[in-house]
């Protein structure tokens, strides 16, 4: 399935979707995402406005909708669900993302169990991690 069909799928809507293009999708194992984040992001003027940075908790969800397009690829059927954030494990922000960034997000599945899938996520800026850990989603 193309790149944009995929994305598509998300239920997520502006100004909530996280990702702005599918870069690569191995189905069943792997997903990279972009996130471009401009200065017309509807959060910045709020958060810290004389030095605005994307919100962690927003590149979290970016990481999670990332991964929740890699574990939907493993479905057999498009109606099987929306996988949906069950828990967050060792995460860690080692950066900050500010508008002009551009955040390669990276979903690689480690274990899908039952209707479950623990998937390791990491984001980048250029080379740099700004953030990374391990979550569980459901479906």
């Amino acid at each position: 399935m193309e790149p944009d069909k995929i994305l598509q799928r998300l239920p997520h809507s502006f100004p909530f979707r996280m990702i702005d293009r599918i870069l690569e999708i191995v189905p069943g194992k792997r997903a990279v995402a972009l996130k471009n984040v401009s200065i017309d992001e509807p959060y910045l003027p709020g958060h810290f406005p004389r030095g605005p940075v994307m919100p962690s908790i927003l590149i979290l969800e970016a990481l999670a909708q990332t991964g929740g397009i890699a574990f939907h690829s493993s479905f057999e059927k498009e109606e099987e669900g929306i996988p949906f954030l069950a828990r967050i494990d060792e995460f860690r922000l080692k950066g900050k993302v500010v508008p002009g960034d551009s955040m390669i997000l990276e979903a690689e599945i480690e274990r899908i169990f039952s209707n479950l899938a623990k998937i390791k996520v990491r984001a980048k800026v250029k080379e740099d991690v700004v953030a990374e850990g391990t979550l569980v989603l459901g479906k």
